[in-house]
């Protein structure tokens, strides 16, 4: 079975991100996508971040209604701060049988050499990058190399930053994050302080 891991600290997860890993699982050959919820990104504050296990239950709750899209907390249970490669080769230990991808946006592609040990990534591992509006792929250094897919993926700004700011301020986002999530998030009063 081929999983490409779409990796994020999902705070919260939003519509562009299930459009986002949608179209990776109905359009790119993946026979799954794994939402995996990173407890601490080494390049984000982690103090900035909800609790890990209630970015989980919203990515839980905005994947439920899709079979090929399931969340993951594997990252939990990694030492941290996580790095992708340590995370690979533990799935990997733990899934032998199958072949795992990674799903980026261009920007993370174009900073892929700051990466702890991004050539052991790049060569056991596929890359699939969705395109972001201020294309960068025509000066990238890896946009000819072959483990690196290029899918044709609509393009969606819109950011967990910008969601988690307008909640505090009073705004109307719900229109940007699915039903159950936008519920949980106003029953739990997060984002407000």
């Amino acid at each position: 079975m081929k999983i490409g891991l779409y990796f994020g600290t999902f705070n919260p997860i939003h519509i562009g991100h299930l459009i986002i890993a949608n179209h990776f699982a109905e359009y790119s050959g993946l026979d799954q996508i794994w939402m995996v919820v990173t407890p601490h990104n080494p390049l984000k504050n982690k103090q900035a971040l909800l609790d890990d296990y209630q970015r989980l239950q919203l990515v839980f709750l905005a994947t439920e209604e899709y079979p090929k899209i399931k969340p993951s907390d594997i990252e939990f249970k990694l030492s941290q701060p996580n790095y992708t490669l340590n995370t690979l080769a533990h799935l990997q230990d733990k899934h032998p049988n199958y072949e795992f991808s990674l799903i980026m946006g261009e920007d993370n592609l174009n900073s892929l050499h700051k990466w702890k040990n991004h050539e052991v990534i790049l060569q056991n591992h596929e890359i699939y990058v969705y395109p972001r509006i201020s294309s960068e792929l025509e000066n990238s250094i890896y946009k000819n190399n072959p483990k690196i897919h290029i899918i044709d993926a609509p393009i969606v700004e819109i950011s967990s930053t910008f969601i988690r700011k307008n909640i505090k301020s009073k705004k109307n986002v719900r229109p940007l994050l699915p039903e159950k999530v936008w519920e949980y998030i106003d029953h739990n009063n997060l984002y407000k302080r």
